[in-house]
């Protein structure tokens, strides 16, 4: 039978928006969660409000500070350079076991989503090509089978959408990143597993240097 999709929660609703708040850099590192302040701004209840503030601390995007309630957590170099060490590592090998694997549909299905990340960029519109962008990933993992990777990279996503958001603030990332997951998709087409690799650490390397200098 047909899956059949359920529509989105209060409490769903309200944490995307908070979150996608967060890595748009509209609320800021630092700043301080008001829970009177996002009741009103969201037209939702404290309880709402408290269970999506749990849920963000889960992911890291924010911190508690004593006596002082949340604010924004801010990211560090450190943590930066660990979350592309990571990063690289599990996609690199993604993308390597999804070049065996590949078949004409996931290349056309990894095609479109490219262009889905184009469009989205050209119309400005981050939060929309991050969306997509996990969408694109997602397909390499499972395609190659890399199943627990994905896992591990899902819990990984809050904070690594919102390095992404940063380093799309740059117009020449915008241009950029996606012809260098066109590469990557070229690679996997020809099932050319080491080049899909190099492609796929060489564009993460420029993602890193360039997150390193704007943090």
């Amino acid at each position: 039978m047909l899956k059949v999709d359920r529509p989105k929660t209060l409490k769903e609703n309200a944490l995307e928006s908070l979150r996608d708040a967060i890595t748009a850099d509209l609320l800021k590192p630092g700043e301080r969660l008001v829970e009177r302040a996002l009741c009103e701004s969201m037209g939702v209840s404290r309880t709402v409000v408290r269970e999506c503030i749990r849920h963000l601390e889960s992911e890291r995007l924010v911190v508690g500070i004593p006596n002082a309630g949340y604010v924004v957590a801010t990211i560090g170099r450190d943590e930066v350079e660990e979350i592309y060490q990571i990063r690289s590592m599990l996609e690199c090998a993604a993308v390597a076991s999804c070049a065996k694997q590949a078949t004409a549909d996931t290349v056309s299905q990894l095609r479109r989503l490219c262009e889905e990340i184009t469009y989205s960029l050209e119309r400005q519109d981050v939060l929309q090509a991050l969306k997509v962008t996990c969408e694109f990933y997602e397909v390499i993992f499972t395609t190659g089978g890399k199943t627990v990777s994905w896992d591990l990279v899902e819990q990984l996503n809050a904070r690594i959408s919102r390095l992404r958001a940063l380093t799309l603030s740059q117009g020449e990332r915008r241009t950029q990143g996606p012809e260098n997951l066109r590469n990557i998709v070229d690679a996997i087409e020809q099932q050319d597993a080491g080049r899909a690799a190099e492609l796929c650490a060489s564009h993460l390397e420029g993602a890193a240097q360039l997150a390193y200098q704007l943090i």
